[in-house]
């Protein structure tokens, strides 16, 4: 369900560009959805998860210079900066002798500590050539791009990510404990 939620301001930003061809009215959408869901979780949970504050911010920052400067550049752009964001945070963690993402999840699964380093790597080569793969499709941010970009944030940008979720899993179930029976 959360990863429903996750991907809900793409899935409407989608919708509405495709039935409107209004990258604004659809940027529109998504910002109102992401502050919405934003305060629902605040409501509900009293807090947001430091990647839930980066991506609220990014959507809200580059969401709405896109409305005021009626420019599609900062919506597109946000997509590299939120995965190299990602990329950099895990990258620092690693330099730092911290692994983010054994912080993140280390509670629910128990893997051994090359396995952990690996993980790390692997999400920030993931993040880093996302990144660069959105500048490719989006640039040179121009209308003709956009529809483009569009799709390509839909077909191409949640299932890459979302097969990459399913090839860690299926790396991880290796390493995980073996349960008697």
């Amino acid at each position: 369900m959360k990863a429903l939620s996750d991907f809900l301001a793409v899935i409407l930003f989608f919708v509405i560009y495709k039935i409107s061809n209004n990258i604004i009215l659809a940027t529109a959408i998504a910002v109102a959805i992401a502050v919405i869901q934003a305060a629902f979780t605040y409501v509900k949970y009293k807090k947001l998860e430091p990647m839930q504050w980066v991506s609220f911010a990014l959507i809200v920052v580059f969401g709405g210079l896109t409305i005021a400067l009626n420019d599609r550049t900062f919506i597109m752009l946000k997509t590299t900066i939120l995965s190299w964001f990602i990329a950099f945070a895990l990258l620092i963690g690693q330099i730092m002798g911290k692994n983010i993402l054994k912080m993140l999840i280390g509670k629910e699964i128990k893997l051994p500590e090359n396995v952990w380093q690996k993980l790390s790597l692997a999400w920030i080569s993931f993040f880093l050539v996302l990144g660069l793969l959105n500048l490719f499709i989006a640039y040179p941010f121009t209308a003709e791009r956009e529809a483009v970009w569009v799709n390509f944030k839909v077909y191409a940008y949640i299932p890459l990510t979302i097969a990459f979720s399913i090839a860690q899993g299926v790396y991880i179930m290796r390493y995980l404990p073996k349960e008697n029976t």
